[in-house]
């Protein structure tokens, strides 16, 4: 790759990642040495729409890199800025390159405003996040404890003994009953903290007539078959004397149709609860559900008493579980990107941002994630969601880069079988076939219009309860690469239960398996085992890997190799599928003869011109520690005060309007 400059929102480059309306903020770009000559370096706002200027100046240079530094005023909630590089005029006054660095990287055409790196002026999620490994649950087949005995099988229920295997068709498919419950959890907990997770996802736990709770039929209590609301509280305590944090998962979109609020309106016209859903008979018997399931009702969030009730305020169900005895630590929130949704009405914003409101006042310490599993950056610009459980911008792109040419059929929801692999409900014939640069590139695409600060909130899982299972479809060596993956590249990593015992599902349904308990010391589960503990391990011991930023250093058909740095630390990390044989400048990676082994084989060399090589057989997962950047100071204390006012180059204390009127 060439040589490019550098900017994103990580604190390398962002004197401030949680701003107030009104503040200065200090925002800095690298720039390779010899680089233009550049004439000017400018930050473009566009606060109210309406552009808006500002000087750079040169703090100096360091490890073959320039430093630039600007100030940003944050005048709006999400303040969009990007870069502007201008070169010195070419000979006979020809003018020179302009070009503008964006989240997508580096062009010489304008930009989109959309794409713009961005400061967000809203609450910032609670410092815990960053540090957060999340570990997904599925009650229902996580574990059982000896008091599912007790619990008859409800009306609804087909049951299933632990080693049924799972129906993917309906009926058996949301109806299938295998009794795990929360005291069986609990009992496992101590499986979460050798893994070293610290962050317990529940899918809901709310009483309901299908085995994914979905369809809730009350948002008051916990289903009695899970052990009921004392169960929870015992989950809770146990999760966090483990230093585990718990959120649970609510369905903002809709409720089941055997919901109380629900039932009290069904042909119950002028009932209170009639405006919560949308009736489209007047004798309310006729409603819009969620893509035509009757079995789920949607809500109509114009009504002021569903606010109240579900999510305004102290006494609301959102409040009540992160309150004790429950003390949850915030919520995944289901159908997030169609809650408040339908036809002309778009309430989305409202409801998200009233979510936060009462999450704030209730504990500022919780979490709000939005399910949204396709294009979600409208939505994601730090208003509401923290981060988002998505898939365009890491997982379905891996899943391309990483899979076998041809997968494993399926069964429909309805028993017809596709001989093509399932692919996130896509009618695209399979899963599809892409190179590591057009996963890079994939990344790229589906993060250049969301804030950093929210991207690195993004649940980035390999799956979950709704998709198949990677490693059902993954080519042969490439297991370690996508949990690498997961774990180094910026985002909140996501194990879904059974992952690392090598569990396999061919789509959403069949990927819900029964936990295999006892199996833990047969060799290819204690190998998958060992590699998910000594991955998450490395997350951990390594800050960078959470609040580092991310620099491309090499990419090709077969390999992808990135840095996570701060002043602290670098973190170098090289994916391979076919093997690599490349060799790096070394302004790319300054100091790297002090790099250190930290996972995987490969080699790292470093030539006599201080250039590195790098080279390993395919399939290959590796990662180093370097030093971290140095970032020059201003040379003088009158340096500093005038830099951070956009006034001087700290080594050519010259006007930067004289630059400008050149």
């Amino acid at each position: 790759m060439t040589l490019a400059p550098h900017h994103d929102g990580s604190a390398l480059y962002v004197s401030d990642l949680a701003p107030s309306l009104g503040d200065v903020v200090t925002v800095r770009l690298r720039v390779p040495q010899g680089y233009g000559p550049l004439a000017a370096v400018r930050t473009r706002s566009n606060p109210d729409h309406e552009p808006e200027w500002t000087d750079a100046v040169r703090l100096g240079s360091a490890d073959g890199w320039d430093w630039w530094e600007a100030p940003v005023t944050v005048r709006n909630p999400r303040h969009g800025y990007r870069w502007l590089l201008v070169h010195e005029d070419g000979p006979d006054g020809l003018q020179g390159t302009v070009e503008w660095l964006n989240q997508t990287g580096i062009h010489r055409l304008e930009t989109l405003d959309a794409e713009d790196f961005a400061l967000v002026a809203y609450p910032a999620p609670p410092s815990w996040l960053s540090d957060a490994v999340m570990y997904q649950v599925f009650p229902d087949r996580f574990a059982r404890s000896a008091q599912a005995d007790t619990h008859p099988t409800p009306e609804w229920a087909i049951a299933a003994t632990w080693d049924t295997p799972v129906d993917p068709v309906m009926p058996g498919r949301s109806q299938q009953f295998y009794g795990g419950d929360l005291d069986g959890i609990t009992e496992k907990l101590d499986h979460l903290v050798s893994l070293g997770v610290n962050l317990l996802y529940l899918t809901p736990i709310f009483p309901a007539a299908s085995n994914h709770r979905y369809d809730a039929s009350s948002f008051d209590r916990v289903d009695p078959l899970l052990g009921g609301d004392e169960a929870y509280v015992r989950l809770v305590e146990a999760a966090h004397d483990r230093g585990i944090r718990v959120i649970g998962d609510l369905t903002s979109n809709h409720s089941g149709d055997r919901h109380e609020w629900f039932q009290a309106a069904l042909g119950n016209p002028g009932a209170p609860e009639e405006e919560f859903y949308y009736f489209t008979d007047d004798a309310n018997t006729e409603y819009v559900s969620w893509l035509g399931t009757p079995t789920l009702p949607k809500f109509n969030w114009a009504s002021d008493e569903l606010r109240r009730r579900f999510i305004d305020g102290p006494d609301s169900v959102v409040a009540k579980w992160l309150k004790p005895p429950y003390n949850a630590d915030g919520w995944r929130i289901d159908v997030a990107n169609m809650t408040g949704r339908l036809g002309e009405v778009d309430l989305n914003a409202e409801v998200r941002q009233l979510l936060r409101r009462s999450m704030l006042d209730i504990n500022p310490d919780t979490i709000l994630l939005g399910e949204s599993t396709n294009d979600a950056a409208s939505d994601l610009q730090g208003d509401g969601w923290h981060g988002a459980m998505t898939y365009p911008s890491f997982t379905r792109p891996l899943w391309g880069w990483l899979s076998e040419p041809t997968g494993t059929p399926h069964l429909t929801a309805e028993g017809v079988e596709k001989t093509e692999p399932w692919f996130f409900g896509q009618p695209i014939g399979g899963i599809p076939r892409y190179t590591a640069r057009q996963f890079a590139d994939a990344v790229v695409r589906f993060t250049g219009g969301i804030p950093w600060r929210v991207r690195v909130g993004n649940m980035q899982p390999l799956d979950t309860h709704d998709t198949g299972r990677f490693a059902t479809n993954a080519a042969p060596g490439t297991i370690p690469l996508a949990v690498g993956l997961m774990l180094t590249m910026p985002g909140l990593p996501v194990v879904f239960a059974g992952d690392e015992f090598g569990l396999t599902g061919a789509d959403g349904e069949a990927s819900r398996t029964p936990i295999p308990w006892g199996t833990e010391t047969e060799p290819t589960t204690a190998e998958r085992l060992a590699l998910y503990r000594e991955l998450i391990a490395l997350r951990h011991a390594h800050p960078a890997l959470a609040t580092g930023g991310l620099r491309w250093v090499h990419v090709d058909d077969e390999t992808v190799l990135f840095v996570r740095e701060s002043r602290e630390e670098t973190i170098l990390v090289l994916a391979t599928t076919g093997g690599v044989d490349a060799e790096i400048s070394a302004d790319e990676l300054p100091r790297a003869a002090e790099a250190v082994a930290r996972f995987g084989d490969a080699t790292l060399a470093v030539a006599d011109d201080g250039s590195v090589l790098l080279s390993a057989d395919g399939p290959a997962f590796a990662v180093w520690s370097l030093p971290g950047v140095v970032v020059p100071a201003p040379t003088s204390p009158r340096d500093a005060v005038e830099v951070s006012r956009g006034v001087v180059d700290a080594d050519d204390p010259k006007p930067a309007a004289e630059v400008e009127s050149r």
